[in-house]
C-alpha cells in the first residue's frame, strides 16, 4: 500500500490533468462561440463566463490544497472534490 503522500500526490496529479483538459475544452468552446450567430455569442458566453469561473476556483481549491501539504490534506479535500463536482456537471450540462 502506498503512503499517504504518494496518494495525496498521484490524487493532485490526476486533479492537474483533467484541468488541463478542461482548460483546452474550454478555449475550443471559446472559438466555436466567437465564430457562432450574435444570439448564440451572447448565450454561449453566459456560460463560457461560468465555466472559466469554476475552473479558476477549482484550480484554486487544488492549489491551496497541495500547498497545504500532507498533514492538512483532510481539511481541503472535501472542498477540493466539491468544487470538483461543481465544475465537473458544469462541463456536462454545457455538452448537452
Amino acid at each position: 500500500m502506498g503512503t499517504i503522500e504518494t496518494n495525496i500526490d498521484k490524487t493532485v496529479a490526476r486533479m492537474e490533468g483533467q484541468l488541463a483538459l478542461w482548460s483546452a475544452h474550454l478555449k475550443d468552446l471559446v472559438a466555436k462561440g466567437e465564430a457562432a450567430g450574435q444570439q448564440a455569442k451572447v448565450d454561449s458566453r453566459k456560460q463560457i463566463d461560468e465555466l472559466k469561473t469554476k475552473l479558476e476556483h477549482a484550480r484554486a481549491k487544488l492549489a491551496e490544497a497541495k500547498a497545504a501539504g500532507e498533514d492538512k490534506w483532510d481539511a481541503f479535500k472535501h472542498s477540493v472534490e466539491s468544487s470538483w463536482k461543481e465544475l465537473e456537471g458544469a462541463f456536462r450540462q454545457l455538452a448537452q
